[in-house]
């Protein structure tokens, strides 16, 4: 365990916002929705959120989590996560007579239309996004002969067009800011007329937590940020605490996965959870710093959020008819 003298000051700076959005939350409440409503099992297509704690706890209350739509029984009950699906998904719920409940977050569901819509004009789509993502392979289900992938910097010189003048980039949710925009610029560089989505695709969560998390970062040593390793967006925020200043940076899913060895010399932990955290794994980490001698904690609000989703019509509609 870290020693250190008493008379050190030793202190927690907690990012404000954290945690739960509120496409995030509306999803998690979909599933707890749905399994109040019409009993278990209810099946959830890939992860709702990519949470493992969130998972498991919904897995004890009767969810069952499946890769693909072909593995539900017909005629049952199915939700879609909140990082959205293609077409061709939707297709095959149909064939196989389940009962659909789309929890994809509005904010996906937007850069879904932008997509169908720029399509439909004939242009070129670069998605800049990472390769194997759900949110990434949903979005480019939506007119995969006009979009092509372009996986950060390193994508940009592979990038081929039929009209350098009718071109746009659309973007996963939950990237880098800071990443993104370079990534757009590099763009821009090969095609000086790219067009930018009507508004911007990255959610606003993402971009709050980025903010925030830069807040700590320039005042702490060592920051921690909760979440899971298939979280794009918590991931990112370690990147950003580590382009922000911090000596240090780590993800973990739980307070016992913080190793002493990381706390030695640190007088300041920065800490913060990707957008798919429940806040108990954020308190439990404070309670873990306090019992090693940080007890001073302080909240660093960067940006207030107010954002509210309702939940998706089709479960809307059987909860009025209950």
């Amino acid at each position: 365990m870290t020693t250190q003298s008493s008379t050190t000051r030793r202190r927690v700076l907690v990012a404000r916002p954290r945690g739960y959005c509120a496409g995030v939350d509306r999803a998690v409440q979909t599933v707890e929705k749905a399994l109040e409503r019409y009993g278990a099992p209810v099946y959830v297509r890939k992860q709702i959120v990519h949470n493992t704690h969130v998972v498991k706890t919904l897995e004890e209350r009767g969810a069952v989590f499946v890769e693909e739509t072909e593995e539900v029984p017909e005629g049952a009950i199915v939700v879609f996560s909140a990082h959205g699906v293609s077409p061709a998904v939707h297709e095959e719920a149909a064939k196989r007579s389940l009962r659909t409940i789309d929890a994809t977050c509005p904010l996906v569901t937007k850069v879904h239309n932008e997509a169908k819509r720029f399509a439909a004009k004939d242009y070129d789509i670069l998605l800049i996004g990472h390769e194997g993502h759900e949110e990434v392979e949903g979005t480019a289900g939506e007119a995969p002969e006009h979009i092509q992938l372009v996986d950060g910097l390193d994508g940009v010189a592979g990038v081929s067009v039929r009209d350098p003048n009718r071109v746009v980039w659309l973007s996963q949710t939950t990237l880098s800011v800071d990443e993104t925009t370079e990534t757009v610029a590099r763009l821009r560089e090969r095609f000086p007329n790219l067009i930018d989505p009507p508004s911007d695709d990255i959610c606003y969560a993402t971009q709050n937590r980025q903010v925030a998390v830069k807040a700590i970062a320039r005042e702490a040593q060592l920051v921690i940020v909760v979440g899971s390793t298939n979280s794009s967006n918590s991931k990112r925020l370690v990147e950003v605490a580590l382009d922000a200043g911090a000596d240090a940076s780590y993800l973990v899913d739980y307070a016992d996965q913080i190793r002493d060895e990381w706390l030695d010399g640190v007088t300041t932990v920065g800490l913060t959870s990707g957008a798919s955290v429940p806040d108990e794994l954020v308190q439990q980490v404070i309670a873990h710093l306090a019992a090693r001698g940080f007890g001073e904690v302080e909240e660093v609000e960067s940006v207030e959020e107010s954002v509210r989703f309702a939940l998706p019509h089709e479960l809307r509609k059987d909860l009025r008819t209950a």
